[in-house]
């Protein structure tokens, strides 16, 4: 069962519960960061691509997996960073490197888009952890198109932020399907960002989630395990077949 701590905001001083999400294993086992309760949240003023993730051992089979780091966002607009037990930063070398556990030099959100004309076909990288569900993502979009693809400077409420030129993308790599308040939550992040928007999950959608994203307009696409996502609406079939900006 995920753990729940108590959280207070240094800022403001509100009290929150948190509860750490479970993420697939890849031998099928779920996996959570392991809270620590007698320490307090730290305040995220900057972000670092590395500094964004945790490696954890699952129990079952020892595997290192690396998550992302949890962190609870507080109405008053402070970004709490939970502390974690028994987990290393990638950074910091504690976990032996497993293949695909990291993105390969040519895998980075932020290399620069391919060119649209002459689209060769995609090739993806293998999903066994959720850093590696955020990769895939990143490189589907630079083959549609989009530049400049990055860490969204907006952490959303479930699963990890990516934003480009004109989009702003969401990728779940949660055990549980994508809720209707997931999508609504996205489409209003892009909303007051003037941009579009596209959710990727590995696990699927509610059914509501999926009516409610045909109402919106939203792409939605699932993430196989080979790293190949598949649109499941009709605004992810168009932006399959016509690409970004």
């Amino acid at each position: 069962m995920p753990e729940s701590v108590p959280v207070r905001c240094p800022a403001c001083r509100r009290e929150h519960v948190y509860t750490a999400p479970p993420y697939p294993c890849a031998c099928g086992r779920p996996v959570a960061p392991r809270l620590d309760l007698a320490a307090g949240p730290a305040v995220l003023a900057h972000r670092s691509w590395d500094e964004d993730w945790v490696t954890v051992r699952c129990t079952a089979c020892g595997r290192g997996n690396q998550l992302p780091h949890p962190e609870l966002g507080c109405p008053c607009g402070t970004v709490l960073r939970i502390t974690v037990r028994d987990a290393s930063s990638p950074a910091a070398g504690g976990e032996a490197a497993v293949p695909g556990d990291a993105p390969s030099p040519t895998a980075r959100p932020d290399a620069p888009a391919p060119k649209r004309g002459g689209r060769t076909p995609f090739r993806p990288v293998t999903i066994r952890t959720a850093r590696d569900a955020v990769t895939a993502t990143a490189l589907y979009l630079r083959w549609l198109g989009y530049r400049d693809i990055r860490r969204a400077d907006q952490r959303p409420p479930s699963g990890i932020g990516l934003a480009a030129h004109g989009l702003v993308a969401q990728v779940d790599p949660a055990v549980r399907p994508a809720s209707l308040r997931d999508v609504e939550c996205l489409w209003l992040t892009a909303m007051t960002e003037s941009a579009g928007c596209v959710y990727f999950s590995l696990a699927g959608y509610a059914e509501d989630a999926r009516a409610g994203a045909d109402t919106l307009g939203v792409p939605l696409f699932v993430l196989d395990l080979t790293g190949t996502p598949t649109p499941v609406n009709g605004p992810g079939r168009n932006l399959a077949r016509s690409g970004g900006a």
